[in-house]
């Protein structure tokens, strides 16, 4: 028996189309035979005939064949789009992207090849249609969504990851900003001991930047705190993503968005540097200004 390259469920319901188009072919051509038939017992009643008398009969049959022929074509272009319709829903349920190759539907010897295949499915005797070929609506493509499934999976794998990257990028930056606050505090406090008069304002500035530190530490905390929490959340989703497939795609967009908006919240950390920087301009300052109360030996 002639194959098209097919399972055997897909090889069935090519059977059911063609069966279908066969049907429709066979009404075509009865509808063809009735209009030469309609022909003969209403314009063939006189034994002789003129060339005008025959070419009108001629016009007349044409016109008649040529209507039926163009509608039955017609009918059977959109029926087909109605086929591909149904197979376009189907894979955009499971966001797979089909192409069709128009300049096979001229390929000679694919051609030959159906019509081998048809004259194998629809010349046995006692042909019966299988099971398969009585479902209304084509089954969902198992093979596709679990590709999809295992392309999702690893998708989420990759973004934990990431997110495992960026949390120690995070750690890091806060190690730093701390050991930079100690130090600040070192120097403050020398200026302290050195110049007691102005204790007062330096205090100030102390506790001024304890607190916008202590800010800034509290902010780094919560970032690291939310992004473990997301990154719990994207491990237990990889397991809920093997059952329902819809869901993993809403939330991983949702863990994405959270992800980047925890991420450019590290702006915060140029910001200390920035005011570190300036905390240290007005240490030097304060130097200069103390050299000029300090006895020359």
């Amino acid at each position: 028996q002639a194959e098209l390259g097919l399972n055997e469920h897909h090889q069935n319901e090519v059977i059911s189309y063609m069966r279908f188009a066969r049907f429709k072919r066979g009404l075509c051509l009865k509808t063809v035979d009735s209009c030469f038939q309609d022909l003969k017992d209403s314009r063939l009643v006189e034994e002789t005939f003129t060339v005008d008398e025959v070419a009108d009969m001629l016009d007349g049959l044409q016109t008649v064949v040529h209507s039926e022929v163009e509608s039955e074509l017609i009918n059977t272009t959109y029926t087909n789009v109605l086929l591909l319709r149904q197979l376009f829903s189907q894979a955009e349920k499971w966001y797979l992207r089909l192409q069709t190759d128009v300049s096979d539907l001229e390929n000679r010897e694919l051609l030959e090849q159906v019509a081998e295949f048809e004259k194998s499915e629809f010349t046995s005797s006692n042909k019966k249609p299988s099971a398969d070929l009585t479902k209304p609506k084509l089954a969902p493509l198992n093979e596709g969504g679990s590709e999809l499934l295992n392309k999702t999976v690893a998708h989420l794998q990759e973004e934990n990851e990431k997110l495992k990257a960026r949390l120690r990028t995070i750690e890091t930056q806060a190690t730093a900003a701390l050991d930079e606050k100690v130090k600040l505090e070192k120097s403050l406090k020398d200026l302290q001991v050195i110049q007691g008069d102005q204790k007062t304002d330096a205090n100030q500035d102390i506790t001024e930047l304890e607190n916008k530190v202590a800010a800034l530490k509290c902010q780094f905390e919560k970032t690291l705190n939310d992004a473990t929490e997301n990154q719990k959340f994207l491990e237990d989703n990889l397991v809920t993503t093997k059952h329902d497939l819809l869901k993993v795609q809403d939330q991983l967009s949702t863990a994405q968005k959270e992800l980047e908006k925890k991420f450019q919240q590290t702006a915060a950390y140029r910001n200390m540097k920035e005011i570190l920087s300036k905390k240290n301009e007005q240490i030097k300052d304060l130097r200069k200004k103390l050299a000029k109360y300090e006895p020359e030996d």
